[in-house]
């Protein structure tokens, strides 16, 4: 693990240089303090990787400098070096949170070592910290067998072992989070980290430091160094959603990261070596996008080596009851109610819907019927009125193109057929007048109308 910043202190000029030109050389960038004080004045108002420290100094020693970091809630790691080595001094620096213990003299290779342990340990660390902080990271199994999204998991396998950018194409809704997600975790990137950072959720101004990072002093409120989204995912796999939300001069600045594996934060000119792989999704057709200035051609390029197109929920209506069981039995147990299962006639009615809203949409009214069903089984009543009524509208299509006649003529079936809408969609409204005049689609005053004019309405 190389380029990453080093802080040595010691009071002696000539171990400091040495150390610098030992790790200068293995890509890492140096800093130096004379002592613990001129150590912790520095890492006040600045950020490292790494301190190696020796032991005994004037002023403020090495001990000294790790509690007093301690105390300010400073996790840096920390090397301690000396020349003094004994048990109870090794037993003391370990107590308050140093790394590793070297005794001199040493061989160069020791402090190699120890450094890349320190820094491997430091990655894990912050690594630790963003997914403690994360929410909503687990993305479970995928639930489908419909022969679109059979073609989707073999997209999947094939790209997951490459280095490959991707860019997964779908409406709001279909799962690409969960296709990139996918990607990661069958790659060999898989025990890094997996960021994912929505691109038309954060403001444009805070967008650009959010993916690169910043140095102190880089902009008004830049108080300290801030790592950025590319560096925090160094290893393992960035997804960049809704791409085209980004404006075109950080669309430029992207592409030229991904061709040069590398980056510079803002206010700083020190370049920062990268090995992430990038996806990148877009709710938008991306020759739309381009023609509608919305994506760069050239980034387009860039990110389109190999492309999955997510199909919509309405296009793969065989897995529509699958996931309707998935999110039922999920939200069922979350509730602490028992599983029962949805009814012939809501199946109907799910299946029927469009879902323009994909899965996501799925999902959340799965959540509300389990809601308001309470623990029994979920029927057209427990949706709302725009999917609880296709089940109705199918049964008066049926009726109406049945070759059935009815013997009284024309006007008596249409009577009929009349009376027997209305009593469905009172039904399903609840006796709600309003609701059933939405239903039927008509006015609430005709419904009156019609009701007093089929007297007998209560008999049918």
């Amino acid at each position: 693990m190389n380029n990453q910043s080093i802080l040595i202190v010691d009071d002696e000029a000539k171990m400091r240089r040495l150390l610098e030109i030992m790790l200068t050389q293995l890509n890492h960038h140096v800093y130096q303090a004379e002592d613990g004080q001129q150590a912790f004045d520095f890492l006040k108002d600045n950020y490292v990787d790494l301190v190696i420290t020796d032991l005994k100094m004037p002023n403020v020693d090495g001990l000294s400098l790790l509690r007093k970091l301690r105390e300010v809630n400073n996790a840096v790691s920390v090397i301690v070096v000396t020349a003094y080595g004994t048990v109870e001094t090794a037993v003391e620096t370990m107590k308050y949170g140093a790394c590793d213990y070297i005794v001199r003299p040493f061989e160069l290779d020791a402090i190699e070592a120890a450094v890349e342990r320190a820094l491997n340990f430091n990655k894990v660390q912050r690594e630790n910290r963003y997914l403690r902080e994360e929410i909503n990271q687990g993305w479970g199994e995928f639930i489908g067998a419909s022969i679109e999204m059979q073609q989707v998991y073999k997209l999947i396998q094939q790209v997951a072992l490459t280095k490959t950018s991707v860019l997964i194409q779908g409406e709001t809704g279909t799962g690409k989070e969960l296709v990139a997600r996918a990607i990661h975790q069958a790659s060999p990137r898989a025990n890094a980290l997996f960021i994912a950072i929505n691109c038309a959720a954060i403001p444009v101004d805070l967008l650009e430091s959010e993916l690169f990072g910043y140095s102190k002093g880089a902009f008004t409120g830049a108080n300290k160094n801030h790592l950025g989204k590319f560096e925090l995912a160094d290893g393992g796999t960035l997804f960049l959603d809704e791409i085209t939300e980004m404006n075109f001069s950080l669309q430029a600045k992207l592409l030229r990261v991904l061709q040069e594996r590398s980056l510079e934060r803002l206010g700083s000119h020190r370049t920062i070596p990268l090995d992430v792989r990038v996806i990148a999704a877009s709710n938008k057709n991306s020759k739309q996008a381009i023609a509608e200035n919305k994506l760069r051609e050239d980034l387009f390029y860039r990110l389109n080596v190999f492309t999955i197109d997510l199909p919509p929920l309405r296009k793969r209506k065989t897995d529509i009851i699958p996931l309707a069981y998935h999110f039922l039995k999920k939200y069922t147990t979350d509730f602490g109610y028992s599983f029962l299962g949805i009814t012939p006639e809501a199946e109907i009615s799910l299946t029927e819907y469009q879902w323009f809203g994909n899965v996501r949409e799925l999902e959340n009214m799965m959540e509300r019927a389990v809601v308001l069903s309470a623990g029994r089984i979920v029927n057209c009543e427990h949706f709302p009125v725009e999917i609880s009524t296709i089940n109705f509208h199918t049964k008066a299509l049926t009726l109406t193109n049945s070759t059935e006649l009815v013997k009284d003529g024309l006007s008596n079936q249409v009577e009929q057929l009349e009376k027997q809408l209305i009593k469905q969609a009172l039904e399903t409204s609840h006796d709600n007048k309003a609701a059933a005049a939405q239903i039927l689609k008509i006015s609430e005053r005709s419904l009156w109308y019609k009701i007093k004019k089929y007297a007998t309405l209560q008999e049918l």
